[in-house]
């Protein structure tokens, strides 16, 4: 027991040397992820060559990335300042409610991207038919509206268990499966709800996003170009980096789980798809996309942009 009390102590004092640091490494993430994803928006708002399909769904995506970071990351801040960290309940019910409306979204909004690089690959004359501007406003409502039900769903769900006195959740936010494991009342109709809607919001999409992608591919191969090829896996290039980085992270984290290091595991693979992937996301479309980097160099330059604020 002596030998346990001095290591318990040692891993302490190593957290609360870490504290300072890693608050600014969360500071510094957290900024770059709004002032990046702020960025996008106001180019695709400002640039009238911007507003096509493609662009709308990257606009509504940087202010899901955006908000994704937003539900956890200040209160994480604040909680590494206080003495004593603490949510409230209902505080709690509303950033889990939050953080799966954010995170389905934008799982909706990369299949509409998907969608979008398929039909401008597959069907490039009968692009501007398909992808109308009523059918795209159409899909970012849908996404929307969807995913609003699908975290309400869970949310009353949530709030019809009671939990015990030892209310102490072993995460950095109100992870959903952390709140179950601390519930004292019957957990199955939760866990019911969450295998079946889990499979419709996650899976199908990721299915629905591999398929556009095999059907890209295959178009492509029928007709092999070094050029078209190029041009493709250019405009595509950014959408499936953000796709693997995405999805990889949710299905290291919920489908391979891990018995040794479950706790530690959980966290850095929570950290990764809430604050760095949104942190990322802007750099890798303005990185790989020559029409960002054209609106971004002309911003720059202080160059006169087409201005419009419809889209």
């Amino acid at each position: 027991h002596k030998v346990l009390g001095i290591q318990r102590k040692k891993e302490y004092l190593l957290l609360k040397k870490m504290k300072a640091p890693f608050y600014a490494l969360f500071l510094a993430m957290y900024l770059t992820t709004v002032l990046g994803n702020m960025l996008i928006i106001l180019l695709i708002h400002v640039d009238s060559h911007l507003h096509t399909p493609m662009y709308l769904f990257l606009s509504n995506l940087s202010f899901s990335d955006m908000c994704f970071s937003s539900v956890t990351i200040p209160k994480l801040l604040i909680n590494m300042q206080s003495k004593k960290p603490a949510i409230p309940y209902p505080g709690c019910l509303t950033q889990m409610y939050f953080f799966l409306f954010f995170g389905d979204l934008e799982s909706f909004l990369l299949v509409a991207m998907a969608y979008d690089r398929y039909v401008a690959i597959c069907y490039p004359l009968h692009y501007a038919v398909i992808m109308s501007p009523k059918l795209s406003r159409s899909l970012v409502v849908l996404s929307w509206v969807l995913t609003a039900f699908h975290a309400l769903l869970h949310t009353l769900l949530m709030s019809r268990l009671y939990f015990c006195a030892n209310n102490v959740i072993p995460h950095f936010f109100c992870d959903m499966s952390a709140l179950l494991k601390l519930a004292c009342s019957d957990t199955r109709p939760n866990e019911l709800v969450i295998f079946v809607m889990g499979g419709l919001i996650m899976v199908v999409p990721f299915l629905l996003i591999i398929t556009s992608y095999a059907r890209i591919i295959s178009s492509i191969l029928r007709v092999p170009s070094v050029r078209g090829i190029r041009k493709a896996f250019s405009t595509c290039g950014s959408h499936l980096t953000v796709v693997s980085l995405f999805y990889g992270m949710i299905i290291g984290l919920y489908l391979c789980p891990s018995a040794n290091n479950s706790t530690v595991k959980e966290t850095v693979m929570s950290i990764m798809y809430t604050v760095v992937t949104p942190m990322l996301n802007p750099f890798i479309y303005s990185l790989r996309n020559q029409d960002m980097k054209g609106a971004f160099k002309k911003l720059l330059e202080g160059r006169k942009l087409p201005f419009s604020l419809g889209l």
